[in-house]
């Protein structure tokens, strides 16, 4: 089993939240949201590391969904954004800003 854990700005905002509520059709947010419920235990499925601490779920439906996460200590996964193909360059620079921020506030 693995802790998940959901990023939170210093505001209370959660980005992934965020985008959750922006993804509209019902059929594929359950689809999302089965896929993050997985994740704790220990099944990850189609995934791809894009640096030493960033890697991306790679949903193969709907826009290309993409859910960004960053493992701390091979424990915890924590979830940090989301977007589709079309934002993907966006959505990456984003997740690597709010993982600096997580690392900051948990030194």
């Amino acid at each position: 089993m693995k802790k998940v854990e959901v990023f939170k700005l210093n505001n209370g905002k959660i980005p992934l939240q965020d985008w959750l509520d922006s993804v509209k059709d019902k059929p594929t947010k359950a689809r999302i949201l089965e896929r993050i419920k997985r994740l704790s235990s220990g099944n990850l499925g189609d995934y791809k590391k894009l640096d030493f601490e960033l890697s991306e779920l790679r949903l193969q439906f709907g826009a290309g969904y993409r859910i960004y996460f960053s493992e701390i200590d091979n424990i915890i996964v924590l979830l940090i954004s989301g977007g589709d193909k079309s934002t993907q360059t966006k959505d990456i620079q984003k997740a690597k800003e709010y993982l600096t921020i997580y690392k900051e506030s948990n030194k």
